[in-house]
């Protein structure tokens, strides 16, 4: 494998991520996804919206495309319409794409457009303080919810599923070289290709819940993902021929 670091933009270094922060941990697996080469670099757009997340686009060295707060995949369908040669890839956060763009999420989905969606599960909107998601778990504490959430979670994959998306998978940061495969495999599926990425965020969500530092709570991440029964499923959870190949037939 390459260095890595020829696909960052060192101008921009030192990165706005907190220490412990999972999030530098999916930009490596899809940076090491790059890097094998199956995508020409000049077919290659990167879209993000606002967050944590979506400030992780900015850094990288290729043609890159940062929008507004929650409209990632609007923008990144507009690309695809007017160029559909390219390979469009979304990193968004819970609460930028779950959250603020979650109606662009369902209809996205619904058309299964051809473009994938790396959305970062966090659980908290972290640049603008640790408020609660859309995924924070029941019972759990942030800024908007000192007393805990009273609201049941999302599950983004059903929902994406149930939408339309032909591709639905799930990785985790704590398992990086199995979050390579799903995500490779999201980049070749035709059809709108989704991917949930556990990541954590011992800053706001991991002190506001007594999770404490980042090891331990990629360590207790690690122990819901993986066994004989994981509490979380990864992998890829629903695969089917695109829409337009559906119909095509």
């Amino acid at each position: 494998m390459s260095d890595l670091r020829q696909y960052l933009r060192q101008d921009l270094m030192p990165h706005i991520l907190c220490p412990g922060c999972g999030h530098g941990i999916a930009l490596r697996s899809l940076l090491r996804v790059i890097d094998r080469g199956t995508i020409p670099l000049d077919r290659i757009v990167l879209v993000g919206g606002i967050g944590c997340s979506s400030r992780m686009v900015g850094y990288v060295d290729l043609r890159t495309v940062h929008t507004t707060h929650g409209r990632a995949l609007t923008f990144a369908t507009g690309i695809k319409l007017a160029r559909p040669e390219l390979e469009v890839i979304v990193v968004t956060g819970d609460g930028d794409g779950l959250g603020i763009g979650g109606n662009h999420l369902i209809h996205a989905a619904r058309r299964d457009v051809d473009l994938t969606c790396l959305l970062l599960n966090n659980a908290t909107y972290g640049m603008t303080g640790g408020q609660a998601a859309p995924t924070a778990a029941p019972g759990s504490r942030s800024t908007t919810t000192p007393g805990g959430a009273r609201e049941p979670s999302f599950d983004a994959c059903r929902l994406v599923e149930a939408a339309g998306a032909s591709y639905v998978a799930r990785g985790a940061t704590s398992l990086p070289l199995a979050l390579d495969d799903v995500i490779a495999g999201a980049i070749a599926h035709s059809g709108f290709s989704f991917v949930e990425i556990l990541s954590d965020c011992p800053e706001f969500y991991g002190r506001y819940n007594a999770l404490g530092r980042g090891p331990d709570m990629l360590q207790a991440q690690r122990s819901r993902v993986i066994g004989p029964r994981p509490e979380i499923q990864l992998g890829v959870l629903h695969q089917r021929p695109p829409a337009l190949e559906v119909q095509a037939t």
